[in-house]
């Protein structure tokens, strides 16, 4: 593993899959003009809008949030994650929500469908029910173990809030952690910012969580804060609350330093 930049894409997507590739593109073309040799785009980054309208266009969202990833990564030459985007189930009319990992030669290196599904009554008055169109994943993610880039772990959104999941991925190895979200406007303001460091801090792992910012469409409003934190809980980099980038250094020896003076993973006494 060396030193390098990582970048966390900060989006606004609507219901419009190539308004929202246009974006995309152009965000990612930014992060690559500033150095940045790690990409993460954020959860739904391909389309964001009514279930109904995922569902009829599922098959082509998918189809194209591949195509697009698999040559964005190539034509920058970077490592780029894939946010998250529908995946069509068999004939079960739902999907996966699902993130791929993807190597400058445009070769899929990992795959994980998220297992933990947003069904919540937000106080806001808000209603999401996520399981309502998506199907559950049922393996843990996995890490994709790089000899430069380190061992990055894969997550998405809602499964910030379940530590075992992470805990996992320390298990593993993991160096880097990827948390693509759009958390909503209401929950993110109190949770996202100390969910994530507490993720960073109890595995001292550098945490990249790319996000959905703004009105998406109708009432859906997301947090945005598209964020970088070192191993130490640091906020190394924030974007704001408008589309653009996050973007820092991912450093091998600040992350053994960490581990050195925090041996906490040594000393659990529980598994």
């Amino acid at each position: 593993m060396k030193p390098y930049l990582a970048a966390a894409i900060q989006m606004t997507s609507v219901p419009d899959l190539h308004k929202n590739l246009a974006q995309a593109e152009e965000l990612i073309d930014l992060a690559v003009r500033q150095g940045a040799e790690l990409v993460g785009l954020p959860e739904n980054f391909s389309f964001m809008g009514q279930e109904q309208d995922k569902l009829a266009q599922a098959e082509e969202i998918a189809r194209e949030s591949e195509i697009f990833l698999k040559k964005m990564a190539q034509r920058y030459q970077v490592t780029l994650l894939g946010g998250s985007f529908p995946v069509p189930v068999g004939d079960t009319g739902r999907v996966y929500n699902t993130t791929i990992l993807v190597s400058p030669n445009g070769e899929e290196l990992a795959r994980y469908n998220k297992v933990h599904l947003f069904d919540v009554n937000v106080p806001d008055g808000n209603t999401y029910r996520e399981s309502s169109t998506v199907v559950a994943g049922q393996e843990l993610p996995p890490v994709y173990f790089s000899e430069y880039l380190g061992n990055l772990g894969l997550s998405i959104c809602y499964d910030v809030r379940f530590p075992e999941l992470y805990r996992h991925l320390s298990d593993k190895g993991t160096d880097v952690i990827f948390v693509p979200a759009a958390f909503t406007a209401f929950t993110g303001k109190d949770h996202w910012q100390v969910l994530l460091q507490a993720r960073a801090i109890e595995n001292t792992a550098y945490v990249i969580a790319p996000a959905q910012t703004g009105n998406n469409y109708g009432r859906r409003l997301t947090h945005g804060h598209a964020i970088i934190i070192d191993p130490w809980g640091t906020i190394l980099a924030d974007a704001g609350d408008k589309p653009g980038i996050a973007i820092a250094e991912i450093n091998p020896s600040r992350l053994e330093q960490v581990r050195r003076q925090m041996p906490s993973l040594q000393h659990r006494v529980f598994s």
